[in-house]
């Protein structure tokens, strides 16, 4: 049995989302908190414990004005029907394929309603909504007078007249449904959960076996009846080795124990002269693993150092790995096999060093595989890990059809991406290959960031945090507080990355030159050459990224960019910025280093020239000469040595824009906090 689709309303920041889950390994990326982790904590809610727990708190914070409405609508007398329709109600919806499960359908059966044979998915319903039958209850007697009053007696009541219930549908027939008991379901999906926090920061202090506390675990599943045979061998003697050393307990030590207590007479109360007191030991295999067992590493025929000596990511990855086999064990040892098994491990990465990371991810499949054929004969573990991260170096290693991308278009909402469908045409299939690849060997953050920036080379780049400390402190702009990733990528690739990052919905401001060119007859060869020149000789643009920007095909018209205004170079949540004149003057650079030049022309001997198209010329010959020697000494230089100049119109611009609020975010948030007042 595979999950392969997830529907989730109504729950913390999901709001109404969905998300298809990849058959072995599904990776859960985004900003923080865009919801990643509400998704974990729902399955833990719903199937976690002896019953599903789950409370007002979780509600959608958007989903509880429609409490007021289904009081109004009470109190107007409407139908019952009306009102529950308009009650929230928490549900966690699961598109199942089965298709591996035909010759067993198992626990599987109850939840199976169609009888089409050529059909082998199914849908499971779990929701947490107000029970049959009580609505005037839950109702009654509520201070409808303020949301204050409203809403704290109404948080008592959900816990009393919520339920979480179960229900299957038939995918052909939503009309077909059966409600089942929640056990059932319990039984039918087995989750686990490995958490972001795993108490292995302190240990080298407290001495506190993180390590060593599963094995009480991994030994309470292989004493259950349907352990495998030979694992349940080993925990039987196990259990022999501790029940002789119970026999000597029972005799001398419970013996010697005893004299240790004194008899009740001394104390002289009436009625405490009979009976006096012993002492029982009972060794408990469990306690004696989890309390007083060490995990120790060999070094040595002779010597071993506890699990503390071991440094934090060594334990970390150990930990993991433990984990994951004791929920292996634990899926083989219960009662009824369960057809589904998912495991949820949140920031895998924490102490990892960044290969440890990428090597990670790559071998959950392989550690499956391993665990199918040395400890289940080869049977297949129908296992699914759901995989949360922060970690560049994972999200950039994974697979784009593995990534599922967590936004927050909205403060209490989240949207849920499909990053492999979005590239899955035939059409990007080159635009996929290149970013990956750029991906995986820039280790860039661009999954993480509120906002981006794309550069076209190492002067930029070097620059740029200079820059941008500049236009904060002389624009009141914030950009520094901002998560911003740089992109370094030279304009004829950029327009690679535009796919990906309009699926981001990532503001990006993407920073450019014109590579201003003349065409001309060479008078060698007698063909069109394009060669280098400044702005005011030159007829067209070599950057093929501005040609990309405005669809065009071959080289720009430079008489076309010059007209471009600052709408034409926004497209969506993209900004394009390339070389202009600076304010009240005409001479325009080709490339970053010459408007730098134009820009600060004191510091350049230019300040005296009048002649605007001198001053082009005399600042394209002294970036070119630049750009022989070294553009990144020329960047170090006016980053850390020389920082008292004047930042390219075109860069100040851009950042502007990139600074300024999103009013449409703004107005939605708006809109949410007027209906819920």
């Amino acid at each position: 049995m595979l999950i392969k689709e997830i529907h989730i309303r109504n729950y913390r920041l999901l709001k109404d989302v969905k998300l298809s889950l990849n058959d072995r390994t599904t990776l859960i990326v985004g900003r923080n908190n865009s919801g990643k982790t509400s998704l974990t904590e729902i399955f833990r809610s719903f199937l976690s414990g002896t019953n599903p727990k789950v409370k007002f708190e979780d509600f959608n914070l958007s989903s509880l004005n429609n409490f007021r409405k289904a009081f109004a609508a009470l109190t107007d007398g409407k139908p019952d029907e009306d009102i529950r329709n308009l009650l929230p109600k928490i549900e966690l919806e699961l598109l199942v394929d089965y298709k591996a499960d035909v010759d067993g359908y198992g626990l599987l059966g109850d939840f199976i309603l169609d009888l089409d044979e050529d059909i082998y998915k199914t849908r499971i319903i779990a929701s947490f909504r107000l029970g049959d039958g009580k609505i005037k209850s839950f109702f009654e007697g509520l201070d409808g007078s303020s949301d204050v009053s409203f809403f704290k007696d109404l948080k008592g009541r959900i816990i009393s007249y919520y339920e979480a219930c179960v229900f299957a549908i038939d995918p052909t027939d939503e009309t077909n449904k059966t409600r089942l008991d929640f056990v059932k379901f319990k039984r039918l999906l087995l989750t686990s959960f490995i958490n972001a926090q795993r108490g292995l920061d302190d240990e080298t202090h407290n001495e506190k076996d993180v390590l060593g506390k599963t094995l009480g675990n991994i030994f309470k599943s292989s004493s259950l009846a349907n352990a495998p045979a030979e694992f349940k061998t080993k925990s039987d003697e196990i259990n022999s080795v501790v029940e002789e050393l119970q026999k000597k307990v029972d005799s001398d030590f419970q013996t010697k124990v005893g004299e240790l207590l004194p008899t009740l007479t001394i104390f002289g109360y009436p009625g405490l002269q009979d009976p006096n007191l012993s002492a029982t030991t009972e060794l408990n295999v469990k306690s004696l693993l989890e309390s007083n067992t060490r995990v120790h590493y060999k070094k040595g025929e002779y010597f071993s150092l506890p699990e503390t000596y071991n440094g934090l990511g060594a334990r970390n990855l150990i930990y993991i790995l433990f984990q994951i086999y004791e929920f292996f064990r634990n899926y083989q040892s219960v009662e009824q096999e369960a057809k589904g098994h998912l495991i949820f491990i949140e920031e895998p990465e924490a102490h990892l060093h960044p290969q440890m990371q990428e090597v990670f991810i790559k071998q959950l499949n392989h550690i499956v595989t391993e665990f199918e054929k040395l400890f289940n004969s080869g049977t297949k573990w129908p296992v699914q890990f759901v995989v949360s991260t922060h970690s560049t170096h994972i999200a950039n290693e994974a697979d784009f059809d593995t990534i599922r991308y967590f936004m927050s278009k909205m403060e209490n909402e989240t949207t849920v991406k499909d990053l492999g469908k979005t590239f899955e045409p035939e059409e990007h299939k080159k635009d996929k290959e290149f970013i990956h690849k750029y991906l995986t060997l820039t280790k860039s953050d661009l999954y993480f960031a509120d906002k981006a920036i794309m550069v076209e080379g190492t002067t930029e780049r070097i620059l740029l945090p200079e820059i941008i400390r500049k236009v904060d402190g002389s624009k009141s702009t914030e950009l520094r507080r901002s998560y911003l990733s740089v992109v370094e990528i030279g304009g004829a690739y950029a327009h690679h990355f535009y796919k990906f990052l309009d699926f981001l919905e990532l503001k990006t401001l993407v920073v450019t030159d014109l590579d201003c060119v003349k065409k001309e007859i060479s008078a060698k060869s007698g063909k069109i050459v394009y060669s280098s020149c400044p702005f005011s000789e030159g007829t067209h643009s070599s950057n093929g990224g501005l040609s990309e920007w405005f669809d065009e095909t071959g080289y720009s018209s430079l008489a076309n960019l010059t007209v471009k205004t600052d709408t034409d170079k926004v497209k969506g949540f993209r900004r394009l910025t390339f070389e202009i004149p600076e304010e009240g003057l005409t001479a325009c650079g080709r490339s970053f280093e010459d408007a730098f030049i134009l820009a600060n022309r004191e510091l350049f001997g230019l300040e005296n020239e009048t002649d605007e198209k001198q001053a082009e010329k005399d600042a394209f010959e002294k970036a070119e000469k630049i750009g022989e020697k070294s553009k990144a000494n020329f960047a170090i230089e006016y980053a850390i040595e020389k920082t008292n100049w004047k930042v390219p119109k075109y860069i100040e611009d851009g950042l502007l824009w990139l600074a300024a609020n999103d009013i449409k975010k703004e107005a939605s948030q708006k809109e949410i906090s007027s209906d819920l007042s």
